[in-house]
C-alpha cells in the first residue's frame, strides 16, 4: 500500500464560494494601488503552482519559496494558504503546515473536501494529538465515493496512531542526543549513517556539493557516500568521500555495513524501474568496485534496498517490494551459497515482522538476535516507527515493540543503527540548532538527565520526509546492554611486528563446526569479530608460512557487553617455535579430551598433513595447586592424549614426542599472582598457566 498522504490527495479538490468565504482572490482590480507588487506575486504563484500541479508531492518543497513570497503579498487567499500548508506538509518543517490550513480553512471552510483531513495532519506532526483526532473524525464523515472504505481504513489507522502517541507520549523512555558536530555533518542533508560494531568508523549518505555531484538535480545535488573514523580522542574526523569506485554521477547511497566495518552495501538508483544493492570489500587497493548482489536479491522492476549482514557474514536481510510482498516492502533475508559463491534463493520473513504496509531499514544487531527497523503499519505514533524484534530459540522472531518515544515522533523515523553495546543508536534528525539540513546524531540511552531534542530520519531513497523537532524531557524505562562481547586487534609478524594479511577463523566449540571466517586488513592487519553470548568460541588465526594462533573465549548467555582488545604475534614455522593450543579441553582432574577440542585437534591435523616433514613436541602444563607430583602426571598424560588422538586418525607416532612439565614452566609466576588484587584475576592467571602446547622439532 502506498504513502497515506497521497493516497488521500487523490481525492477531488474543488472550491465552492458560500456565504463565508472571506478569501482575497488574485485579482487586479483589486490591487489597483499595487500594480507592481500584484506582477510579482502573480509570476510567484505561477512558477510555485507548476511544481504544485505538475510534480509529485517528495518535491513540492521547492514550491515553498514562491508560495511565501506570493503570500507575503496576500496572506488573504485561502487557495494560497491551503497550498502552502500543503507544501510544508510535505517538507522538513511540518509543524509549518498548521497555521496555513487553519487560515485557509478560517478564510474559506470549503476550501478543499479534505481541509478537516489536513488541519489533522497538521496537528498530528505538532504533537496536538487530541485535536487531530476530532479533525480526522470530522473527514471521517465527509469521505464519499468509489475508494471511501479505502480511505476511512487510512483515516482510522491515523486516529489510532494518535491514540497510540499518548500512551508513548505519557511513557517516554530515558534518552539523550549529541550533534555528530561539523566534520561529520554539513549544511546539507546528511543521513543514513551506518556504524561498525565499536562504533570506530561511520559511514553515511550525504547530498553536499562534490566532485561527483557538481549540479543540483530537482533542487537537491545527488547522493554520495561519506566515511569517517574516530581519532585516538574519540573524536570524529573530517568526513570524506570514501571511494571514486563507490561514488558516482548518478545517486549512490549506504545501505549496511558489515560489524566489523570491512564489508559495505551500496544502494544504486539511476531513475530508471527502482534500484539495487551492491556489494563491496575492503582490500589492500582500497575498497573494491560494488558488485550486484543477484538475481536472487536484485530484481529489474523492484525496489531493492537497506541491506543488513548477520554477525557471521551468512546471512543477508534487505528490503524489497518484489513479487511475493505483504502489500509493500517488506524485509527478506538471502544466505550465502558456499558452492556457487553467490547470495541464494531470498525469503520473504512474513509475520510477524512484515504487514500489508511498507517496512524499511532494517538493521540486524552483531548480537546475532536483535533486528531493528521501522514499520509503517505496527503499532506506532505515525508513519514510520522504529521496531526491535528478537529471534527465539526455535529461529521465528517475536512480536516487534516499538523502541518508544521520544526517539519515535509522528513523522517518519527510520535507519536506526545501534552500537554493538546497546548504549549509543545514530540516525538523522532535522532540528534547528543543527549545522543545516538533516543532521546526524547520536542517541544515548540511560544518560544524564537532558533535554533531549529528537526526532525521525528522512530516508530521501524512498522518499520519505522529515518531522520537525520536539523538546521532551525524559523519565523512566532502564535499557540494558547487550549480551555481546567484542574482539579487535591486530595481527603482525613476532619478529619484524609489521602487519599481515590473515584469515581469523571463529568456531562454536560446543558445536564442533566453523561459524565464520574473516580477512585482516592487509595495510594494518586489523580485525574485529562480534561474539554472540551463551557460547563457547574457538578463534584461529593463519597465514601463509605462519604456525596458526589460537584464542578461546567462553562467554556466558548473561555475560553483558565486552571488548577485548588483543595484539597477535604470529610466529613463523621453523625449529623451535612453539604455540599454545587454547582450544584444547580436559573435565577437571582428568586427562580425557572433551568434545569442544574437535575444532582445534583438527586444526593441529591439517597442520601436520600439509607439512609432512614437521615433527612436534606436545607438552602438558599446569598451575601450581595441587601437588607437584599430582601435577606432573596429569599434565603428561593430557599431552599423551592429543598425540594418541593425532595417531589414530593417522599421523605417524615417530612425529610426536610428548611431555608433561606439570607446574614447572608457568606463563604467570605465584609472585605475580600474589601480588594481583581481584579473585578473578587471580583466577585467570591459574588458567592461563594450565594449557597444552606443541613446539617444532624438526622441520
Amino acid at each position: 500500500m502506498k504513502n497515506i498522504t497521497i493516497a488521500l490527495i487523490s481525492l477531488v479538490f474543488f472550491s465552492s464560494v458560500i456565504a463565508q468565504d472571506n478569501s482575497v482572490p488574485f485579482e487586479k482590480s483589486i490591487f489597483k494601488e499595487r500594480k507592481d507588487e500584484f506582477k510579482i506575486a502573480v509570476d510567484h504563484l505561477e512558477k510555485a503552482e507548476v511544481i504544485y500541479v505538475n510534480y509529485p508531492p517528495s518535491m513540492w518543497s521547492q514550491a515553498i519559496e514562491d508560495f511565501e513570497k506570493a503570500y507575503a503579498f496576500n496572506p488573504k487567499n485561502a487557495p494560497l494558504n491551503y497550498k502552502l500548508g500543503d507544501c510544508y506538509l510535505h517538507s522538513n518543517y511540518k509543524t509549518k503546515s498548521l497555521k496555513f490550513f487553519q487560515d485557509a480553512y478560517k478564510l474559506n471552510p470549503s476550501i478543499q473536501m479534505d481541509i478537516h483531513y489536513k488541519m489533522g495532519r497538521g496537528y498530528h506532526m505538532s504533537s496536538m494529538f487530541e485535536k487531530a483526532i476530532k479533525e480526522y473524525k470530522i473527514h471521517l464523515t465527509k469521505i464519499t465515493g468509489k475508494d471511501a472504505e479505502l480511505q476511512k481504513k487510512l483515516v482510522n489507522k491515523l486516529i489510532t496512531e494518535c491514540t497510540t502517541a499518548i500512551e508513548m507520549v505519557n511513557n517516554p523512555i530515558r534518552v539523550w542526543v549529541d550533534n555528530l558536530g561539523k566534520n561529520i555533518n554539513s549544511p546539507y542533508p546528511d543521513y543514513a549513517a551506518q556504524i561498525s560494531a565499536d562504533e570506530s568508523v561511520i559511514i553515511y549518505t550525504s547530498r553536499r556539493p562534490s566532485e561527483y555531484s557538481e549540479e543540483a538535480i530537482n533542487g537537491m545535488y545527488n547522493e554520495d557516500i561519506y566515511i569517517s573514523e574516530r581519532d585516538e580522542k574519540g573524536n570524529w574526523q573530517e568526513g570524506k568521500l570514501i571511494s571514486e569506485r563507490i561514488n558516482v554521477k548518478e545517486n549512490d547511497a549506504i545501505s549496511g555495513l558489515s560489524p566489523d566495518g570491512n564489508t559495505l552495501f551500496v544502494y544504486y538508483h539511476s531513475g530508471k524501474d527502482g534500484g539495487n544493492l551492491y556489494q563491496s570489500f575492503k582490500t589492500e587497493e582500497g575498497w573494491s568496485k560494488p558488485k550486484d548482489l543477484g538475481k536472487n536479491v536484485n530484481t529489474n522492476k523492484s525496489w531493492d534496498t537497506d541491506a543488513s549482514l548477520s554477525y557471521d557474514g551468512k546471512r543477508l536481510y534487505f528490503v524489497s517490494d518484489k513479487e511475493g510482498t505483504m502489500g509493500g516492502r517488506d524485509i527478506w533475508y538471502s544466505d550465502w551459497d558456499a558452492d556457487k559463491e553467490a547470495w541464494g534463493k531470498s525469503t520473504n520473513m512474513g509475520a510477524p515482522l512484515n504487514t500489508e504496509y511498507d517496512e524499511v531499514g532494517i538493521f540486524m544487531h552483531p548480537d546475532g538476535k536483535t533486528m531493528y527497523f521501522s514499520s509503517d503499519g505496527h503499532k506506532g505514533m505515525g508513519s514510520f516507527d522504529i521496531y526491535s524484534s528478537e529471534m527465539k530459540e526455535d529461529s521465528t522472531w517475536s512480536e516487534p515493540v516499538n523502541i518508544g518515544y521520544p526517539v519515535c515522533t509522528p513523522d517518519a523515523d527510520v535507519f536506526f543503527n545501534v552500537s554493538a553495546s546497546g548504549i549509543h543508536g545514530y540516525y538523522a534528525s532535522f532540528r534547528e540548532d543543527g549545522e543545516g539540513e538533516k543532521d546526524l546524531y547520536m542517541i544515548t540511552f540511560l544518560g544524564k538527565p537532558k533535554k533531549p531534542l529528537l526526532s525521525g530520519e528522512d530516508n530521501l531513497i524512498a522518499s520519505i520526509t522529515k518531522p520537525v523537532v520536539e523538546e521532551i524531557v525524559q523519565t523512566k524505562l532502564e535499557v540494558h546492554v547487550k549480551n555481546l562481547s567484542i574482539l579487535k586487534g591486530k595481527v603482525l609478524d613476532a619478529e619484524t611486528k609489521k602487519p599481515l594479511l590473515a584469515t581469523v577463523e571463529m568456531s562454536d566449540n560446543t558445536m564442533g563446526k566453523l561459524v565464520s571466517e574473516f580477512k585482516t586488513e592487509s595495510e594494518s592487519g586489523k580485525f574485529l569479530i562480534s561474539l554472540p553470548a551463551g557460547k563457547n568460541y574457538g578463534i584461529a588465526v593463519k597465514s601463509e608460512g605462519y604456525l596458526f594462533h589460537s584464542e578461546n573465549f567462553d562467554i556466558p548467555a548473561d555475560a553483558g557487553y565486552q571488548e577485548y582488545e588483543k595484539v597477535i604475534l604470529m610466529k613463523k614455522v621453523k625449529v623451535g617455535e612453539s604455540i599454545v593450543l587454547r582450544n584444547i579441553f580436559f573435565d577437571l582432574d582428568k586427562y580425557d579430551l572433551k568434545d569442544e577440542s574437535q575444532t582445534e585437534l583438527d586444526r593441529l591435523y591439517n597442520l601436520l598433513v600439509e607439512n609432512p616433514t614437521l615433527e612436534i613436541e606436545i607438552s602438558g602444563h599446569t598451575d601450581t595447586q595441587g601437588s607437584a607430583g599430582y601435577n606432573q602426571q596429569l599434565s603428561e598424560d593430557r599431552a599423551k592424549a592429543v598425540v594418541d588422538y593425532l595417531v589414530a586418525f593417522g599421523i605417524a607416532r615417530e612425529r610426536f614426542e610428548f611431555k608433561g612439565y606439570g607446574e614447572a614452566k608457568p606463563m604467570i609466576t605465584d609472585a605475580e599472582i600474589y601480588k594481583m588484587k581481584s579473585r578473578t584475576q587471580k583466577d585467570e592467571a591459574h588458567a592461563q598457566n594450565r594449557r597444552t602446547e606443541f613446539k617444532i622439532l624438526k622441520f
